[in-house]
């Protein structure tokens, strides 16, 4: 205590006191300042690192996605093969030769046996037959159609004939039914339209 002043204490920081009170609010507002750009940085970082790591994880389901794709669809070289094989077996099967020869017949027998066999492979490796019947509507989706018939007895836009059968590998088209779609007979000449 003070001898002249008994009330008022004795400062114990004499440089807080003499120092200005304008210099300790501009320290403050500087410090707020500062404060306030680590703060935004920090956001900053924060919302690259949220980005970084939502990207990841989209890279990461993109390639799980693409190894199942794999997997599904590995075969698919080998299934586009093997219809080739399967079509020849059907057109042989198709044949009428008008011989009733015992060794005729066993040929035919092997022939259904092996289209038997494929068509249980192809089940198995979830490959499905597109057989598109007699006035069926055109589906772009699976058919193809190869030209367009007047026809009397099938409506417009619907398969007049199957030329091939389609293939679906696993619901994807593999390759589409090849088709004759019926269109709307042309006046004969004379008539009116």
């Amino acid at each position: 205590m003070s001898p002249s002043n008994p009330a008022v204490p004795e400062d114990p920081n004499p440089a807080v006191a003499t120092a200005p009170a304008a210099t300790v609010a501009v320290d403050i507002e500087a410090l707020k300042t500062e404060l306030e750009a680590v703060r935004a940085q920090a956001s900053e970082n924060l919302d690259k690192f949220m980005r970084a790591k939502a990207e990841t994880e989209n890279v990461r389901r993109r390639a799980e996605t693409d190894v199942a794709s794999a997997h599904k669809f590995a075969i698919e070289r080998f299934a586009l093969e093997m219809l080739a094989v399967k079509d020849s077996l059907e057109r042989a099967r198709t044949v009428d030769l008008k011989v009733n020869d015992a060794a005729l017949e066993k040929m035919f027998e092997g022939i259904d046996l092996t289209l038997k066999l494929m068509d249980s492979i192809f089940q198995k490796f979830a490959l499905i037959e597109i057989s598109p019947a007699v006035g069926e509507k055109f589906d772009p989706e699976k058919h193809q159609a190869m030209s367009a018939q007047d026809s009397a007895e099938v409506s417009p836009n619907h398969v007049l004939m199957a030329l091939q059968k389609g293939y679906l590998l696993n619901n994807r088209l593999l390759r589409p039914a090849l088709v004759i779609i019926a269109k709307v007979p042309a006046p004969a000449p004379g008539q009116n339209a």
